[in-house]
């Protein structure tokens, strides 16, 4: 940064520290008065440091042209940095320079008027650039780009920026976008994702003597094809990050960007941006291509939100369209849901909306706030560019929206827990049913009782289906249901005298929740030793870590008599909650501890420790106090901030110290498992990778209908256990194990076993 000694400098540098608002046009006029024309103010590194890594570039660009004076050069932003005037100098003349301020461009043109006649200076907005397309050789920003990603203004600056040379194609083919920047990591985000299909990328480091801070060199050279190339620097990556933050996130931003061009190039389905798609990366979409799919992000550049999206061109039909191009609009309750997360279930919608182009907008919680007038509005002109080549120019594009799937709703129950936060209790009828469970009759609608925390009102916590009370499958087990009557009190029995229906209650042999099955089906690989403890009388003791409203404890309490069943749970409220509106009770096999999860398993961990150190009397007299190793343990619990990604388990479950503390405290037949819900693949593999690390062998499970966001991993102790091929035949041995009522039911966790997959 170059200072002028005096008053003067001293003052415009006091300004400069107030100067809060970096896009303010107001601001700048202000600052660039106190300078004055000869006081220069240099963003970043000045040209001592610049010149040995830019005139290479500029020289290597001019190679193809006449001379080094006939490349044509643009400098948005330019301030009154002497940049310009040291590359007229080295022998460039050919430069535009703009600016915003009328009072800095004024004065550099009286600057430079007699000593440098051919540059030129315009006073302009760089995110609104009256420029010709492909007029100029390079584009060369020193700090405009750092200076529009202020805060407040979040990205939108930026792009409309970066649009300029994007979308207005101010470079020619072959032209360099160069920008000098600090690197902070929302300005790496969007550029690295703006300049992906179509130019070739490299990072150099410009050193400074003056400043701890770096200042980096990004060039993206423009191409004539779409090939999505992989970001190269030209210092080492792993000399980043050892000795300050502004190294480590360069390095962590190349890192992330380059693996996700690596998943792009190696088939990966990528989610693409709509800047992608007007370049042609999928082809030219005023066309119809039949079957395409594509997967994109659509906002952020002038419109009020942000949206994830699929535009699919539908298959071959028989039937006319009655729309060349229509929206659908998946409400963030239903996204998870087969029919709109699942590629089949997504051309299923496509044929019944009779459009020959389907827009499937995903809402989320950022659009709660929003009427779908407001949505409709934003979506409005981006639609527009999106839609098909059509004859008929007045054509409507109709906007269609999934309910959230529930024809009746009624709230039984809120409470706030200073832990979870709102709870609420609730029963509901579906639109549609995925299967009527056996013995029940169709003459009404299947009613089901639901948890939900409000903090994460997209992920039902647990649910149970409702059944009459008289209506039980089996009579000959009325005894081993007694204690149901005990519990069809308040919310259960209350609420539904109130409202002169049937007194309805929690089935607990049915399982409402797919993860639930899959969690059960991975007994299989226990299930040998399942079978021997049955054989000798010897109870196997479970452990779960989460007790959500008690339907897992229930199920395996009554379906597995040989589990001796422990659930930790650290909200009281869940208990009480279990109690009085999911008929959740405990006895001599089921027990509930109000306590930390993590710390009762280390706890374990360290009285097993303990007891190997000690005599038999006083190791007795640990395990009286701490109880046993587990023979499987079951972490069932989420996340109270899924912002990183990760929405189940809570992240200190899946911590390397924890899974090693839960080896240690499972004996060599144990088995650990871990519902995993997740969109981030990054973060999915990152728990693989730290359980293949500390189990001996690994399998999981994907659920199908969660699109793969809901996996259930399986840690063992001991390769001994079981293989792959196993599987098949452990399976049988679990089918006769399973105590359950319902024939469908068992039949799910028994199919679910043919998903298991081993961990190489």
């Amino acid at each position: 940064m170059g200072k002028k000694k005096g008053s003067k400098a001293a003052s415009s540098d006091d300004f400069l520290q107030t100067l809060e608002d970096f896009t303010s046009k107001e601001n700048w006029d202000k600052f660039f008065t106190l300078r004055g024309n000869d006081d220069s103010f240099e963003w970043y590194a000045e040209w001592p440091q610049l010149r040995d890594s830019l005139l290479p570039l500029l020289r290597d660009s001019s190679s193809s042209s006449s001379s080094s004076s006939s490349l044509q050069i643009l400098v948005p932003g330019c301030g009154n940095s002497r940049l310009s005037e040291h590359l007229y100098d080295a022998g460039f003349r050919d430069i535009t320079n703009v600016d915003f301020s009328k009072v800095v461009i004024t004065d550099m043109l009286r600057r430079n008027i007699r000593t440098r006649p051919e540059l030129r200076w315009r006073v302009m907005d760089i995110t609104k650039m009256q420029l010709a397309d492909e007029s100029f050789d390079m584009v060369l920003d020193k700090g405009a780009l750092d200076a529009l990603m202020e805060p407040e203004v979040g990205t939108k600056l930026g792009n409309q920026y970066l649009s300029e040379v994007l979308a207005k194609r101010v470079l020619k083919p072959g032209g360099k976008f160069i920008c000098l920047t600090l690197a902070e990591s929302h300005v790496l985000a969007l550029l690295f994702s703006r300049f992906r299909f179509g130019w070739k990328m490299t990072v150099h480091s410009i050193s400074q003597k003056r400043s701890n801070l770096k200042t980096y060199m990004v060039v993206a050279e423009k191409e004539n094809s779409i090939v999505l190339h992989e970001i190269n620097s030209s210092f080492d990556l792993l000399s980043l990050g050892r000795n300050d933050c502004q190294g480590s996130g360069m390095r962590q931003a190349l890192e992330s960007e380059n693996q996700i061009r690596k998943d792009c190039n190696s088939g990966s389905d990528l989610l693409y941006s709509h800047e992608d798609l007007k370049l042609g990366i999928k082809g030219d979409l005023a066309e119809l291509t039949e079957g395409r799919r594509i997967k994109f992000t659509l906002g952020g550049q002038g419109s009020k939100f942000s949206y994830r999206a699929v535009l699919l061109d539908a298959q071959t039909q028989t039937e006319p369209f009655v729309y060349h191009c229509g929206v659908f609009l998946v409400p963030k309750t239903r996204a998870h849901e087969w029919l709109f997360c699942s590629e089949e279930g997504q051309w299923q919608v496509v044929e019944s909306s009779k459009a020959a182009r389907l827009i499937m907008v995903f809402l989320d919680i950022s659009h709660s706030g929003a009427t779908m007038e407001d949505i409709q509005n934003d979506l409005s002109p981006m639609v527009t560019q999106l839609a098909p080549r059509n004859d008929d120019e007045e054509a409507r594009i109709p906007y269609m929206m999934g309910s959230d799937g529930i024809k009746k709703r009624n709230t039984v129950h809120e409470v706030t827990s200073s832990l979870t936060g709102n709870v609420v209790v609730e029963d509901v009828v579906y639109e549609s049913t995925p299967s009527n469970p056996r013995g029940l009759s169709t003459s009404s609608d299947l009613a089901f009782r639901r948890l939900v925390f409000k903090r994460t009102e997209g992920l039902i916590q647990s649910e149970a289906l409702l059944v009459e009370d008289d209506e039980i499958v089996d009579q000959s087990q009325k005894e081993k249901t007694k204690y149901v009557a005990q519990a069809k009190r308040k919310g259960n029995r209350k609420r539904n005298q109130e409202s002169s229906g049937p007194i309805m209650r929690v089935s607990h042999d049915y399982l409402a929740s797919s993860y639930h099955a899959g969690i059960i089906s991975g007994f299989t690989l226990v299930s040998s030793y399942l079978k021997k403890a049955e054989s000798c009388g010897k109870m196997v003791k479970t452990v779960i870590i989460g007790l959500g409203a008690g339907l897992l404890p229930m199920f395996l309490h009554g379906c597995f008599p040989v589990f001796d069943i422990e659930a930790v749970e650290l909200d009281p409220v869940m208990l009480d909650v279990g109690k009085d509106y999911f008929g959740f009770t405990q006895n001599d096999r089921l027990k509930v501890h109000i306590a930390d999860g993590i710390k009762f398993i280390r706890d374990i961990t360290n009285s097993e420790t303990s007891s190997e150190n000690t005599s038999n009397e006083d190791s007795m007299a640990i395990n009286a106090k701490s109880g046993t190793c587990p023979d499987i343990l079951i972490i069932d619990v989420d996340s109270a901030d899924s912002s990183g990604g990760l929405t189940c388990p809570a992240s200190e479950f899946i911590e390397e110290t924890f899974l090693l503390s839960v080896k240690q405290a499972l004996p060599q037949h144990g088995l650990f498992v871990v519902n995993l819900v997740s969109r981030s693949q990054s973060i999915k593999d990152m728990v693989v990778s730290r359980m293949k690390k500390v189990f001996d062998q690994l399998f999981s499970l994907q659920l199908e209908e969660e699109d793969d966001v809901n996996v259930v991993l399986f840690g063992l102790c001991s390769e001994s256990v079981i293989s792959e091929s196993d599987i098949p035949e452990s399976a049988v041995i679990l089918e006769g194990l399973l105590k359950c009522q319902r024939l469908e039911t068992k039949q799910s966790i028994i199919d679910t076993t043919k998903k298991l997959k081993c961990w190489k």
